[in-house]
C-alpha cells in the first residue's frame, strides 16, 4: 500500500545504504583476500598475485587495464589504521551523500573516482618503474569533498588521531585536505620522493576533482538540483561566466483523482530509488506532500 512506503512516512526519505555496504564489503574482502594470500600462498606466489591486481606504470604499459579498478580493493597489510580511517570516512560521508545521489549514481561516482584517481597517479609516476598503488583513499577524499559541496556550513565532529574530538565546518576540512595533497603533489609526487604522510597525493587530487566536477557540472544540471551551490569552488577569477539558466518546466498540476495521484506517487518513488531525492523537481515534491497530507486525513 502507498502508506507502507517509507517515503510517505517521512518528509526526508532515507535511501537504503545497500550500495554503500557493498563498497565497504568489497574493500574489506580485498584486504582479507590479500592477508590470506600472504599467509597461505607463500611470499613469492602472493607477491605475484598482488602484482596482477595493484596499479603500477609497468602494469599499464603491458595492458593490465583492470588494475585501474582492482587496486582500490587492496591495502598494505601493515596499514591497518589507514584502512580503518578510509572505511570510517567512506561510511560517514557516504551515508550522507547516498540519499542525494541514489544507489546507481553513487556506484558510478565511486568507480569514476577510482579510475580518475588511478590515472592521475599513473601519469605522475609514469617514469617510476618500481612505484605501485593500492588502497581506496581517493574514494574517502572524494566523498569528503562532495559532502562539503552539499553541506559546506554544517558542523561535523571527528576524532583527531582517534583520540581528540574536533568540530569543524566541512568546507574548511575539504580545503585543508586538498591543500595538503596539493603541497604533497608539488614537493613529493612530482619530484618522485616518498611522502612522509604515506599518501598518494595525485590520486587524492584526482578524486577531489571528480567530486567537484560532478557537483558543479552534473548533479545540478542533470538532476534539476538548483537549491544551492558549493562553497567549495574555484576562485572567482577562474570561473566561467554562467549562462542564463532556462527554468525547468514545472510538474503538471496534480489531478484530484485518487487513482492518478497514486500512479504519480509510485512513479516519483521509483525515481527516488534510482536517482535519489535530490533528483525531484519542485512539482514532484509538491505531489509527495499532497499525497502525504491526503493519507494523514484518513
Amino acid at each position: 500500500m502507498l502508506s507502507d512506503r517509507h517515503y510517505m512516512r517521512d518528509r526526508e526519505p532515507r535511501d537504503p545504504v545497500s550500495m554503500l555496504t557493498w563498497v565497504i564489503v568489497l574493500i574489506i574482502a580485498g584486504f582479507v583476500f590479500e592477508l590470506v594470500c600472504l599467509n597461505w600462498a607463500g611470499t613469492v606466489a602472493a607477491s605475484q598475485l598482488v602484482n596482477q591486481l595493484e596499479l603500477s606504470p609497468e602494469a599499464m604499459r603491458v595492458g593490465h587495464v583492470w588494475t585501474l579498478f582492482t587496486y582500490a580493493l587492496l591495502q598494505d597489510p601493515r596499514g591497518l589504521l589507514a584502512l580503518l580511517g578510509n572505511l570510517l570516512c567512506i561510511f560517514f560521508f557516504g551515508r550522507a551523500v547516498l540519499p542525494l545521489l541514489g544507489s546507481r549514481r553513487f556506484a558510478w561516482f565511486c568507480i569514476s573516482v577510482v579510475v580518475v584517481g588511478g590515472l592521475a597517479w599513473v601519469a605522475t609516476n609514469w617514469w617510476s618503474p618500481l612505484a605501485s598503488l593500492s588502497g581506496a583513499s581517493a574514494v574517502s577524499v572524494a566523498l569528503l569533498v562532495l559532502f562539503a559541496c552539499f553541506n559546506p556550513e554544517e558542523p561535523i565532529t571527528f576524532l583527531l588521531f582517534f583520540i581528540l574530538p574536533v568540530t569543524v565546518r566541512p568546507k574548511y576540512l575539504a580545503w585543508f585536505t586538498v591543500a595538503l595533497d596539493g603541497v604533497g603533489f608539488l614537493f613529493y609526487d612530482l619530484p618522485r620522493h616518498a611522502s612522509p604522510f604515506g599518501f598518494a597525493h595525485s590520486a587524492h587530487l584526482g578524486g577531489a576533482l571528480v567530486a567537484w566536477v560532478y557537483f558543479r557540472h552534473l548533479h545540478d544540471r542533470t538532476l534539476g538540483h538548483h537549491e544551492g551551490h558549493a562553497a567549495f569552488s574555484l576562485p572567482r577569477w577562474l570561473r566561467r561566466r554562467p549562462r542564463a539558466a532556462t527554468p525547468p518546466a514545472d510538474f503538471p498540476e496534480t489531478t484530484t483523482r485518487q487513482e492518478d495521484l497514486r500512479a504519480e506517487v509510485d512513479r516519483i518513488l521509483d525515481k527516488i530509488n534510482s536517482d535519489g531525492f535530490g533528483a525531484l523537481t519542485a512539482g514532484e515534491r509538491r505531489v509527495l506532500d499532497e499525497a502525504k497530507n491526503l493519507l494523514s486525513r484518513r
